[in-house]
C-alpha cells in the first residue's frame, strides 16, 4: 500500500496542531511540510520552528521538502527540528552526493526532488544513495495547482530503473494529487502521495484518505 502525506501548506495555520492531529487520526502516514524561500520558488512559507512544533504534536514521520536555493546550511537545523525525511532539489545543488551524505549523517532519510522539466538522467550516479525520489507533478511554489500529466511517463521510467537496480527507494509525487489522479500515478509506480488541498479542503479527511487508498489499490 502507498503512503499518504497530507501537506500542511493547505492547512489552517491558526490551528495547525489540531489539523495535524486530525489527519493523523484520519489515517495519514506522513506529515508533509513545504519549506519555500521566495527565491527558488516564488513563495515564502515556514522554517525549522514549524517543523519542531509539528514534531511535538504527532508521532507520524515528518516529510520535509526544502524548496530553497541553498539547502546545505539548513540541513542541521531541520534535522534537529525533527525531520525524518529531508528532500532537497537537484536543481539547487552543486555537490549532490555531499548534500545527500550530510542528510544521512544526521540520521535523516535523504530524498532528491526533480521539477517536471528536469530529466531523470540527473539520478544516474546518485539513485543508489537515495531513500526516496520526489517527482514534482506541478511546478513548485504554490498549492492547489493543476496536475501535469506529462510526468506520468517519467514516473514509469523511474520505476523501471529502480526495479532494474533492485533498489528499495520510494517514488513520491507532489502536486495536484487528488482521488481522481492518485490511481494513475500509483499505476505508473509512485509509492508516496502528497496531497494538500485535496485533503485539507475536503469535508471529511478520513473519507478522502480512504478513497485515495482505494484508488491506489485498484487504480482502474
Amino acid at each position: 500500500m502507498g503512503k499518504i502525506a497530507p501537506s500542511i501548506l493547505s492547512a489552517d495555520f491558526s490551528r495547525l496542531g489540531e489539523q495535524i492531529r486530525e489527519v493523523e487520526s484520519a489515517g495519514a502516514d506522513y506529515i508533509h511540510i513545504d519549506v519555500m524561500d521566495g527565491h527558488f520558488v516564488p513563495n515564502i512559507t515556514i522554517g525549522p520552528m514549524i517543523v519542531e512544533a509539528a514534531h511535538s504534536v504527532t508521532e507520524l514521520p515528518l516529510d520535509v521538502h526544502l524548496m530553497i536555493s541553498d539547502p546545505d546550511p539548513f540541513v542541521d537545523d531541520f534535522a534537529r527540528a525533527g525531520a525524518n525525511i529531508l528532500t532537497v532539489h537537484a536543481e539547487t545543488l552543486n555537490h549532490v552526493h555531499r548534500t545527500i551524505q550530510h542528510i544521512r549523517d544526521k540520521g535523516v532519510r535523504p530524498s532528491l526532488a526533480l521539477n517536471p522539466a528536469t530529466p531523470l538522467d540527473v539520478l544516474d550516479y546518485i539513485l543508489d544513495d537515495l531513500d526516496m525520489v520526489m517527482l514534482m507533478t506541478v511546478n513548485p511554489g504554490f498549492e492547489a495547482q493543476k496536475f501535469i500529466p506529462e510526468v506520468i511517463p517519467k514516473i514509469e521510467r523511474l520505476r523501471e530503473e529502480i526495479d532494474r537496480r533492485g533498489l528499495d527507494a520510494d517514488i513520491e509525487v507532489d502536486g495536484g494529487i487528488n482521488p481522481d489522479i492518485i490511481g494513475r500515478v500509483a499505476k505508473a509506480g509512485a509509492t508516496v502521495f502528497v496531497a494538500g488541498s485535496a485533503i485539507f479542503y475536503s469535508e471529511d479527511y478520513e473519507e478522502t484518505i480512504r478513497l485515495m487508498r482505494e484508488r491506489i489499490k485498484d487504480p482502474e
